[in-house]
């Protein structure tokens, strides 16, 4: 039986999977998703979906987690206090907020592009979250992936949730050939 930490975190996983059945697929790039969240005030109970994203979502071959944490940072003063009602304006910097908040994608973040953009790990590590809760590990389908080690390197913990790694993969995957 999980705990209820646990479920909750399998819950928000379980929407990143959700968004990533939003790609439009393609056979060079994965489909993944991602949510970000945040306790706020930090001493908090609840937690807050501050944001969502999917690959490709926005325009420029984008990817999940840099697709979450731009919708994040383009939230007016007016959507952030509609988020944060208890919160002064002045305590809604969206730095601060990010710096508390968890990021959890079906697949491990990009540490290298193979199209030059910015990978998302470096994004996360910028972005300074906390945590990354990760689905599933990137296959070596198209690069050998080391986002989980970067992330663990700049400080940013990093936990691995189990129990949905096959549809991780599977969602990921969709409009790749089968081999």
């Amino acid at each position: 039986m999980a705990k209820p930490h646990e479920e909750q975190h399998l819950h928000f996983l379980c929407q990143a999977i959700d968004e990533a059945r939003k790609c439009q697929p393609t056979p060079t790039a994965f489909c993944v998703g991602c949510v970000i969240t945040v306790k706020w005030p930090l001493t908090s109970t609840d937690t807050i979906l501050l944001s969502s994203g999917y690959s490709r979502e926005l325009i420029g071959n984008t990817h999940a987690e840099a697709n979450a944490l731009s919708k994040a940072r383009n939230l007016t003063k007016n959507q952030l206090q509609s988020l944060f009602p208890a919160a002064s304006p002045a305590e809604l910097s969206i730095d601060d907020i990010l710096s508390h908040s968890d990021i959890y994608t079906t697949l491990e973040p990009c540490s290298v592009r193979t199209s030059g953009l910015a990978p998302c790990a470096k994004a996360i590590i910028a972005a300074k979250l906390s945590r990354c809760f990760i689905g599933v590990g990137e296959p070596d389908d198209f690069v050998k992936c080391e986002g989980a080690e970067m992330l663990k390197d700049a400080g940013i913990e990093v936990v691995w949730l189990k129990g949905h790694e096959n549809e991780c993969l599977t969602v990921a995957r969709t409009g790749h050939e089968q081999h």
